[in-house]
Parts: C-alpha cells; sequence; structure tokens
C-alpha cells in the first residue's frame, strides 16, 4: 500500500446495480453506496452512472483526490493488466476501456478485475478465507463463478482470463451449458440447475410433498434442502446436487490443494446442511487423503458484499 493513500474506493458491477465501499487504510469500511447499472444505456453512460456515485462519495469524504485509489470489479473477460473490458455479456459492451472511462470522469486511478476475483480477493482478505493463504472462492449463483488465490496472491490466469471454474467438465457428454460446451461444473452445480433438477423431480413425482408448498414453477433452490428430512424426492434431489458438487471441490482441490474452499451465492445459505455432507466426499476423493494437507469446506462470509471489498483490495495492492 502508497503510504501516501489514505482510502481505499471499491466498485463492484452486478447486472442490476453498481455497489461502492470505501475502506480506510486499516480496511475498516468508512462509507457504501450503490447505484442502477442500467448496461442498456451503454458503456458511456454505465460510466457516467459510477462517475456521479463515485463523485458523491468523495465529495463526502476527501477533497484531495491523490488521497484515494480505486479497483473495480467487472462480469466478462478482463485484460486487468491495461484496464479493458474485453468482452461482457451481462453488460453488452466488447473492447471498452472502463478503467481509462472512469478515470476520465472522476480523475482516480482505476484498477480493473473480474467480479468472481474480486469476490474471492474480499473474502480472502477481509472474510471467510482472511487466516490463509491459499483459498477458492465458488458461487452458487445463476452460474457458478468464482476466483482462486495462491501464495496470498489473486490467480488470473495468462491475459487475466483463467479462473472460469465453473466451465470444468464434471460430466463427460452432459448437458449443454450456456459456454457451448457439455457437462461444465456450471451446469450441474449452479442454482439454476438445482432449481431445473427440483421441478424435474416434482413434475415427476406428484405426491412429493414438495407440491404441498411449491409448484413446478415456483419452487426454488431452497426447496429440495427445505423438503429433504421428510421427502423421498427432496433427498434424492439433495443428494444428487451434492455428488456432482463435491465431484467439482474435489477437483479444484487435487488441482490446486488451497487450505479452505468458500462456498458463496444462494445455495450457500444452507449452511452445515450443504458444507457437512460436501466435507465428508470431498475428504474421501481427495487425494494422498487428508492426513497432510487436509482442505477445509466452509461458507463465504461477506456476502453480496465480498465484490466491492475485492475491489478496494485490489486497489490497496496495485
Amino acid at each position: 500500500m502508497s503510504e501516501n493513500i489514505k482510502y481505499y474506493l471499491g466498485i463492484d458491477i452486478g447486472g442490476m446495480s453498481v455497489k461502492g465501499i470505501v475502506l480506510g487504510s486499516d480496511g475498516s469500511p468508512v462509507m457504501e453506496d450503490s447505484v442502477d447499472t442500467r448496461p442498456e444505456l451503454g458503456g458511456e453512460q454505465l460510466c457516467a452512472g459510477i462517475a456521479g456515485m463515485v463523485n458523491g462519495m468523495l465529495a463526502r469524504l476527501c477533497a484531495d483526490k491523490s488521497l484515494v485509489k480505486a479497483g473495480v470489479g467487472c462480469p466478462g473477460i478482463i485484460d486487468s493488466e491495461n484496464g479493458i473490458l474485453v468482452f461482457s455479456g451481462n453488460l453488452n459492451l466488447k473492447n471498452f476501456p472502463l478503467a481509462a472511462e472512469l478515470k476520465k470522469r472522476t480523475g482516480l486511478d482505476v484498477s480493473l478485475t473480474n467480479d468472481a476475483n474480486a469476490a474471492a480477493l474480499g473474502e480472502a482478505r477481509f472474510g471467510a478465507g482472511r487466516d490463509y493463504t491459499d483459498s477458492i472462492l465458488v458461487t452458487l449463483g445463476t452460474g457458478i463463478g468464482g476466483g482462486i488465490i495462491i501464495g496470498g496472491k489473486l490467480f488470473e490466469g495468462y491475459k487475466s482470463a483463467g479462473a472460469e471454474i465453473g466451465h470444468m467438465v464434471i460430466e463427460r457428454y452432459g448437458n449443454v451449458c450456456t459456454c457451448g460446451r457439455r457437462g461444465c461444473f456450471e451446469t450441474y452445480c449452479s442454482a439454476t440447475a438445482l432449481i431445473k433438477r427440483t421441478r424435474y423431480q416434482m413434475e415427476e413425482n406428484p405426491g412429493s410433498a414438495m407440491w404441498s408448498k411449491y409448484t413446478s414453477e415456483t419452487a426454488t433452490g431452497k426447496t429440495a434442502f427445505e423438503f429433504a428430512d421428510t421427502d423421498r424426492d427432496a433427498k434424492e434431489v439433495v443428494d444428487w446436487y451434492i455428488k456432482y458438487l463435491s465431484c467439482g471441490l474435489a477437483n479444484l482441490a487435487n488441482i490446486f490443494r488451497p487450505q479452505v474452499i468458500m462456498l458463496g451465492g444462494g445455495v450457500s445459505g444452507e449452511g452445515e446442511r450443504l458444507t457437512a455432507p460436501l466435507q465428508e466426499l470431498v475428504n474421501r476423493e481427495i487425494f494422498g487423503g487428508t492426513e497432510y494437507a487436509p482442505v477445509k469446506i466452509v461458507t463465504a462470509s461477506l456476502g453480496s458484499k465480498a465484490g466491492a471489498y475485492g475491489a478496494a483490495a485490489l486497489a490497496m495492492e496495485k
């Protein structure tokens, strides 16, 4: 960290909103704000909206912009070295100079990374991974995202395009993924996949207790877990989900051997009902056993703020 920098601004660009957080030089939160993303308006208007939020925060915080550094987490393929958003389907942007545009509108130096990488960095520095040097965040949401910390540093791969853990194949010739491949981790273990499997199970089994509260159109990622202790069909869904999820986590554990794998996203709200059976299965499948180098499976702790915290951490470390 630069000695003259007093504040670190983290910006997390999501599909619906942009979150901003300011951390002091000691990492303590100072201020938070948010603004609608509105990707349909294009890149320049996106940056204008973000700059409006940032400049408002700076006006309340510090008149001297030389005391502030900023980091941004953004969905898509990121050229972090040059601050360019190479491609983002969520934002409908391609080869957009995001860091330069934000600097032009705010006067701040801006560091840029993928949003999942930012969330992993946030958890590693301020959340469930803060006591470890090697950690992986796996987010179980609409898709599967995540990030990898090795030796205390964010791993991004060649041209910052790596760590796309959701597109590791866990079922050869399996279900078609949105990326075009078959059998991707995301296709079986995202919240979307869990909901799809739950609804399929309900439609196949009209006597399931899940119908007492939900229809096949209203079932959510929580439905099967909610009924798993009393309904055979719900338990089959949960067992199916945990089987595939443990496969993906064991693969990550065997490749990177982190000290901890943190689960984020909506499904992680199941807590120990999810992590306890996963830990048991991963322990069985991990190469060489657990005596020498065990890998813990835990839930992430920062929730929806992980990306903003991580973006601020990125600014601290650039």
